[in-house]
């Protein structure tokens, strides 16, 4: 299974890469985790007929922006789009005219499913909480060819976080905040609140993705700001184009 990195910035693109949106590549599916600039080149990896998943986290835009550009794919199984409540509603505004081409126009069936919290099976077992963020905001916890990755975007720290994260193979965590910042009105994560959430589960490995824009300038900025969660000795920093095997 391999995890490819498409857009690993939070809030706009700069020189270090787009905003989020990150692959998961199994046996016999293709997950996309959220829909930034990054999903653009998801078709550099999407070379074969498997089903297309993409699980939307919330609605803020570095999270969604990138659907104006789904004609530029051909998916011949469908694209099922996955999100919370309210996702119908929010994709036939955007993924319309006048901002793009209108859903019923794409060269492919595309298909809209709402979530609560919960378990499901979709068809492999998922499972998916609310986080702590200034907008309901879902991770994500998936079963894929005998591993378990949790995606934990735009958060603090809770148990939700956690919960999802249990024993898993993989977090994919995001890291907005530098080292030592934090922001209850606006909650998001540095590198060692990640760590931290990363420790009290268990969890094998971590990446961090999702680096603010403004306040992570250079991926050597990511890097040293990584350093400071030692703790945590399996932990990767996230940057555009990365493939993790697992």
């Amino acid at each position: 299974m391999d995890i490819v990195f498409l857009g690993t910035n939070g809030w706009y693109d700069t020189d270090t890469g787009n905003t989020i949106c990150t692959l998961i590549s199994s046996k016999k599916y293709h997950i996309i985790l959220d829909a930034g600039n990054g999903i653009y080149k998801a078709d550099r990896y999407i070379t074969d007929d498997k089903p297309v998943y993409l699980f939307l986290s919330h609605f803020h835009l570095d999270h969604i922006e990138g659907l104006h550009i789904l004609n530029k794919f051909r998916f011949p199984q469908a694209l099922r789009i996955f999100g919370q409540e309210g996702t119908k509603d929010v994709l036939n505004t955007i993924i319309n005219k006048p901002f793009t081409v209108p859903m019923p126009e794409l060269p492919f069936p595309v298909e809209v499913r709402e979530l609560s919290e919960g378990p499901y099976k979709v068809p492999f077992p998922l499972e998916c909480r609310f986080l702590v963020h200034a907008a309901p905001c879902l991770g994500y916890r998936f079963e894929l060819d005998g591993k378990v990755v949790a995606y934990c975007p735009d958060t603090g720290i809770c148990e939700n976080a956690v919960r999802l994260a249990e024993g898993a193979d993989l977090l994919i965590a995001e890291c907005s905040f530098r080292p030592g910042e934090e922001c209850s009105e606006w909650p998001h994560l540095n590198p060692q609140s990640a760590a931290q959430i990363a420790l009290r589960a268990k969890a094998k490995r971590l990446a961090l993705t999702h680096f603010d824009a403004e306040r992570y300038r250079t991926i050597q900025e990511r890097l040293d700001a990584a350093k400071t969660a030692s703790d945590f000795q399996n932990l990767v920093v996230a940057c555009d184009g990365m493939v993790l095997k697992l």
